[in-house]
C-alpha cells in the first residue's frame, strides 16, 4: 500500500543537505543516522530533521531495529524531477543545435 506524499519531491530535494542524504543512502542497503550524522557539519537533531522531511516526501522509508533506526532511499518518487528535467533538456537540446547551426552558417 502507498501512501500519499505530504511533502513536495522539489521542495525535499531543494536543500543542499538533502541532496548530500539522498547521495549517501543511494549508496548503501540501509543507514544508521549515528552513521549519517559524522558527514556533515550539524547535529544528529539536524541531520534528523532533514531526513524527517525526506521521509515525508516520500523519499526516505525507515525501520527501527531494536533502540536503532535506519534509513534507506526510496528513489521512485524522484522519477517527477526526471521527467520534468527530460521536457527541459528537449527544450535545450533543439536550441543548442539551432545555435550550433547558426554558428556553422556564420564560419561559412
Amino acid at each position: 500500500m502507498q501512501t500519499a506524499h505530504v511533502r513536495d519531491v522539489f521542495e525535499a530535494i531543494a536543500d543542499p543537505t538533502r541532496r548530500e542524504l539522498i547521495h549517501l543512502l543511494a549508496g548503501a542497503e540501509e543507514r544508521p543516522l549515528h552513521e549519517l550524522t559524522p558527514q556533515f557539519q550539524m547535529g544528529r537533531t539536524a541531520v534528523s530533521k532533514h531526513l524527517t522531511i525526506l521521509k515525508e516526501a516520500g523519499l526516505v522509508r525507515d525501520r527501527k531495529v531494536g533502540r536503532e533506526t535506519r534509513f534507506r532511499l526510496n528513489p521512485a518518487p524522484l522519477r517527477e524531477v526526471q521527467d520534468w528535467v527530460a521536457h527541459y533538456s528537449k527544450f535545450w537540446n533543439a536550441n543548442l543545435m539551432r545555435l550550433g547551426q547558426l554558428l556553422e552558417e556564420e564560419e561559412e
